[in-house]
């Protein structure tokens, strides 16, 4: 019931239409995967049994950032995105654990923050078994273990990946958008990282956000954003909204 109200006061509130997107088109959003590949196999597999028992010209996976780190299979994570991808129209959005990984290739004394928000889990999963310390030294040799370790492919991946999509009356993105600044002029900081300047925010942002980044118990749905953040890697739920002209459901 709380669904359906706050899909209703969106249309009440600005248009009275319901948000939708284009005909033909079926939009599969996932949200923040964290290194559970197993439940990303499975969320892949109620995908195509959904596709199967309703067939669409058109269907996209887009999916909302952060799938490394604290979950155990990072790396199997990404092998499935890429093999995922050779087959079906998959855009995957960069998240701001994606963004402390690439920063890592860059600096390795950024390591340490990338420890602190759970990246050891995906250094464990590339073969790499350091020893941790603050000097520099220890710090530039977990950086080039993990480096080495990081196959071509997985690299061009982490390095390829946009900020943000949009498709009809929605804008995914990772982690919100600042308010007062138009959807297309958004820093990538923000896009990446912003929480409570956004989450708070109760007007409208030109389209309806679909995010991830902040982790509830179940889907989120406001009338000016969706977050669908599950915390899979804690919860063992991984979330997919499902968005068809006008209607919207949840795997």
């Amino acid at each position: 019931m709380e669904l359906f109200l706050a899909w209703n006061v969106l249309g009440s509130r600005k248009t009275k239409l319901k948000p939708r997107i284009p005909s033909d088109q079926r939009v599969y959003a996932i949200g923040d995967v964290h290194g559970r590949a197993d439940l990303l196999a499975n969320l892949f597999a109620r995908i195509d049994s959904d596709l199967r028992a309703r067939p669409i010209r058109h269907s996209i996976h887009v999916l909302l950032g952060d799938y490394i780190d604290r979950g155990p299979d990072s790396r199997q994570t990404v092998e499935l995105l890429i093999e995922r991808r050779k087959g079906y129209d998959l855009i995957p959005l960069k998240g701001n654990h994606e963004q402390c990984a690439l920063n890592v290739l860059r600096d390795p004394s950024s390591v340490l923050q990338w420890k602190a928000i759970g990246g050891l889990n995906t250094i464990l999963s590339y073969g790499v078994a350091p020893k941790w310390s603050d000097d520099l030294e220890s710090m530039s040799a977990i950086a080039q273990a993990f480096t080495n370790n990081l196959p071509e492919p997985h690299r061009r991946f982490l390095q390829s990946l946009p900020l943000s999509f949009t498709c009809g009356d929605f804008f995914f993105v990772h982690a919100g958008a600042r308010p007062g600044i138009r959807l297309h002029e958004q820093s990538e900081n923000d896009l990446l990282w912003i929480r409570e300047d956004f989450l708070l925010h109760e007007e409208d942002f030109g389209k309806i956000v679909v995010h991830g980044h902040t982790p509830n118990l179940e889907p989120e749905v406001k009338p000016n954003r969706i977050n669908i953040d599950t915390g899979a890697y804690a919860t063992g739920r991984l979330t997919c909204l499902v968005l068809e002209d006008d209607d919207m459901r949840f795997l």
